[in-house]
């Protein structure tokens, strides 16, 4: 290397452009919002959503087929993507919630690195003063959302954005683009397909030739609230085609790894606000042209508490020498993801043992006042702990359309419906499932004796990670609207 060179490698250095002689990516990051993680269709469905540019983007680059969030709801599961922190831990584990005071998260992290960080549509996390970005900026023209006042129904009291409805501001994401004077990343959330299923186009759907999940009652309500959800999936795959198409205009794609993810699970029943697998399994689809090999798989276990450790190492930082601001239970002052950046290379399929979840109905609309799950998987087997089985579970769709479809199907001697319809409302303390033989989850296997051991040994995983999270059980989950900012304003 001339002496020239190095020196234009070492002022790119110091810029925050170049780490170890190669630039530093930019990051560009697309989170959806209630999408179910086998109705993007490269995943192998059963769905009959069209998601032609995410099928393109995965084409481009990894599937990560074994990707999980550690939260059955919207704002828990965002905070810990941005934190690298557990919910319950970060104390942002009901919905509508609030990071503790002193947490660090994503912008400030990347900002040490050299990164200018933006913010693009819906936040649903808080307080602003944890999430330091550079630009934040709302939605742009209006998607009808808000059709007959039906617009997030369960819409935090705190921590969104005043314009709450529309579509992603391209221009504004253009020009963060264009400023290459410093790697970015950007954090781009949408709206679609969040219930009410009111925008996108319904018309390439024919409810009557719908292939349903095996979870899902068939009922002509279920087929109908398909046909809806479905057209705001195709409508959010355009949405990220057009920000692809900005990304290519602004010559910064080469060098740019795009992650997009699912979030939780859309909102039929057995989805979010559960945890079983269509509740907290997250289509992930990682791209960055000449380091991820173009159409790849990985089954690598991987959480949403992982991505943020995983950008730092890409822009050359260490993720353990860096401080969260929340300690954990045990004094512990790392990060609770660790870096899957030799997942995304291709050079390892395996990185957790087992990856952990949890929800609270306390706090959500029309939540039951106590319900707690908590659950750990190894990929093979998932273990639920229903603390507060003796209540009922409640919440927002319990008393809709499709459930009350499915205890009148029920009703009228269908024993599936019957059972799934029940199921909801009413569970045990304790269910084990076979993923393997059962990826469904409709056959529990707890009270069997020969699954005794496999019983105990995940129980042991998830005691440990809730005594190093904090987590006291049913007094967590009776505090979680102290974690909510509208509580803390008094409001109900």
């Amino acid at each position: 290397m001339t002496f020239v060179l190095r020196c234009v490698v070492f002022l790119l250095g110091v810029a925050g452009l170049v780490h170890g002689g190669e630039a530093k990516p930019n990051v560009l990051i697309i989170i959806a919002d209630d999408l179910t993680w086998h109705d993007v269709a490269c995943f192998g469905g059963p769905t009959d959503a069209r998601t032609t540019h995410l099928d393109a983007l995965a084409a481009q680059g990894m599937r990560l087929t074994r990707f999980y969030s550690p939260a059955a709801v919207c704002s828990p599961t965002r905070q810990a993507l941005l934190t690298g922190l557990y919910p319950v831990r970060s104390g942002a584990y009901p919905n509508h919630t609030m990071v503790r005071a002193g947490t660090r998260s994503l912008p400030y992290h990347l900002k040490t690195l050299g990164y200018r960080t933006g913010c693009f549509g819906k936040t649903h996390f808080a307080p602003d003063t944890a999430y330091p970005f550079d630009v934040r900026t709302g939605f742009a023209t209006n998607t009808g959302k808000k059709a007959g006042g039906k617009k997030n129904a369960d819409k935090p009291a705190g921590g969104e954005d005043a314009n709450d409805d529309g579509e992603l501001d391209l221009g504004a994401l253009g020009s963060f683009f264009a400023n290459k004077d410093q790697p970015f990343c950007a954090y781009l959330a949408p709206h679609e397909p969040h219930s009410p299923w009111t925008v996108g186009d319904r018309s390439p759907y024919d409810a009557a030739k719908l292939t349903l999940p095996p979870y899902l009652v068939d009922t002509p309500e279920t087929r109908a609230a398909l046909v809806a959800y479905y057209a705001e999936v195709t409508h959010l795959d355009r949405s990220v085609g057009a920000v692809m198409a900005v990304l290519e205009r602004s010559g910064q794609a080469a060098n740019t790894l795009v992650l997009f993810v699912s979030e939780q699970g859309s909102s039929v029943p057995h989805g979010k606000w559960t945890l079983y697998d269509p509740g907290i399994h997250v289509a992930a689809i990682a791209r960055w042209p000449g380091r991820i090999a173009a159409g790849s798989t990985n089954a690598a276990l991987v959480q949403y508490v992982d991505v943020l450790p995983t950008l730092i190492a890409a822009a050359g930082g260490d993720p353990l020498a860096l401080d969260p601001g929340c300690p954990d239970a045990l004094g512990g002052t790392t990060m609770d993801g660790r870096s899957f950046l030799d997942v995304l290379r291709s050079k390892t399929s395996t990185h957790r043992d087992v990856v952990f979840a949890q929800h609270t109905t306390n706090g959500i609309i029309k939540g039951s006042k106590a319900y707690a799950s908590r659950a750990v998987s190894d990929g093979c087997w998932k273990l639920i702990w229903n603390l507060h089985a003796e209540e009922n579970f409640h919440n927002a769709i319990s008393d809709g359309g499709i459930l009350k479809s499915w205890r009148a199907k029920g009703e009228a001697g269908d024993a599936f419906a019957a059972e799934q319809a029940a199921r909801y409302g009413r569970r045990p303390e304790w269910e084990l499932y076979d993923l393997q033989t059962d990826p469904w989850e409709l056959t529990n296997l707890a009270a069997k004796p020969e699954h005794a051991a496999t019983l105990a040994a995940l129980r042991t995983k998830l005691d440990g990670w809730m005594k190093q999270q904090g987590d006291l059980g049913d007094q967590t989950e009776r505090e979680a609207q102290e974690h909510q900012p509208k509580h803390q304003r008094g409001e109900q």
